[in-house]
Formats: C-alpha cells, structure tokens, sequence
C-alpha cells in the first residue's frame, strides 16, 4: 500500500520488504521531474504558449507597449517647440498553478505606440499585453504634440500604462513633459521608463539656430519613445519618436 503527499510525491505505507524497492522507484520517479530546471520563454511578439509536461506551478510577467512620443510643430525665428515623451507601459506578475491553465495560453504583446507625425501632433498609446485572461497591464499612452511658441507652453507627456490584472500590478514611468521658455526649449519630454528598462534621452538642442531633431525611438520593451524638439529659429516639423514593444516572460516550475 502507498499513500501521496499534497504535492503528489507517493511514498510506501507497507512494511513488505519485498516491495520497498517499488515504492523507492517510484518516489524517485515522482521527485525527478521536480529538480528540472524552469523552462523560460521569452515572447517579444504575440503567440501561443504550450504548457509543459508535469509543469507545476507558472510565474507570468507581462509588459505593455510603450507610448509615442509627441512630433513638434515647424518654428520661426524666435520659436521653439518641444514636445511630450510617451508613457512607459505597465507591468503586472503572477504565480499560477498549472493545473489551473488549458494545455495552450493564448499570449498577446502589446505594440509601442507610433511617434506623432511631424507637426504638433500627438504620438499614439501603446498596447496590452496579456497571457489569456489570467494576466494583464496596459500600454503607455501617447505624448503630446509640440506647439511653436515665442513665449511660455507646456506640452504634457504622456501618462504611464498600469498592471490591471495579476497578483502584482505596477505602473511604467510618466512620459516627460516639454516645456518652452521664452521662445527657448527649456524642458525635453523624455520617454516614460518601463521594467526593466531605463527611459529614453530626448534630443539635446542648443538654444538658437539648431534645425529641429528626430526623437530617439525607445529601445527597451515596453518603453516610451521621446518628444521631439526644435531650437528658437527657422525649423521644419519634426516627428516624435516611436514607442518599444512590449514583452510577455513564462517560466515553468516542474
């Protein structure tokens, strides 16, 4: 006779001698698949995720996509713009029991938002990512477009995603703000950070007579692109920059 622990470990309840040897073998078969080593996969695109033979217990991280970054209006002399970053997007974890999860997940990677178009134009919102209707965080949203200014203008940048479902839920970084001082960039709308990754460096632009600058698109998952910016002078439009991706990790514990 045998009986099993509540993780499923089975061990002899028989004092037969002559049995001791099954029941050994078959708690070593029980306990093997334990001491494999967790199995990672890393989804940077949407897809489906297959669960695992004897998996146990699933640790999911889900990322959305970053924010565009606003593009900045064309300037005369006298006039700068600087646009808005866009938002980190949000991050939510959870511990799953496999047993609870069908054999496939169905899991989607939020896209980063495009960088607004030359012009004072807003950048779009990132999207969600997910893995089936367990986990969720939403996307960063859009910085705001640059308008030329000779005097005083603020440009907000865009909020920041937020987990929405999960055991652990956070927000991205805020896109920055751009800020237009006396007809002088004053304040450059970075790109919002997201985990694990750092925001992204608007342009640096000298104060007069510098042609406006493409902003830099985010390169970490699930980070907001930066806001463009134009120094006081004659300027043409300039787009924002793109958001990144988001990021879906699974890793199974046996």
């Amino acid at each position: 006779m045998s009986q099993q622990t509540p993780n499923g470990i089975t061990y002899p309840e028989s004092s037969d001698n002559a049995r001791i040897w099954e029941h050994l073998q078959t708690m070593a078969e029980d306990i093997d698949p334990q001491l494999s080593m967790p199995q990672l996969q890393v989804f940077t695109a949407s897809g489906t995720w297959t669960k695992p033979t004897n998996a146990k217990w699933v640790r999911v991280i889900a990322i959305g996509g970053g924010g565009g970054g606003g593009g900045c209006a064309a300037t005369a002399s006298g006039a700068a713009a600087c646009a808005g970053g866009g938002g980190g997007g949000g991050y939510a974890e959870s511990l799953i029991a496999a047993s609870s999860l069908g054999s496939t997940v169905s899991v989607v990677v939020g896209g980063g938002g495009n960088g607004g178009a030359a012009g004072a134009n807003t950048g779009s919102d990132g999207g969600s990512s997910s893995f089936g209707s367990t986990v969720v965080a939403g996307g960063g949203v859009g910085g705001n477009g640059g308008s030329s200014s000779t005097a005083e203008l603020a440009e907000t940048g865009g909020a920041a995603g937020v987990g929405s479902l999960g055991d652990l839920l956070l927000s991205g970084g805020d896109g920055g703000n751009g800020i237009v001082s006396s007809g002088r960039p004053a304040m450059l709308g970075n790109g919002g950070a997201a985990w694990p990754g750092a925001s992204r460096r608007a342009p640096a632009t000298t104060f007069s007579g510098q042609a406006g600058l493409s902003a830099p698109d985010a390169v970490q998952p699930g980070c907001g692109g930066s806001g463009a910016v134009s120094g006081t002078g004659s300027n043409s439009a300039v787009a924002g920059g793109d958001g990144a991706n988001g990021m879906v990790i699974v890793e199974a514990h046996f």
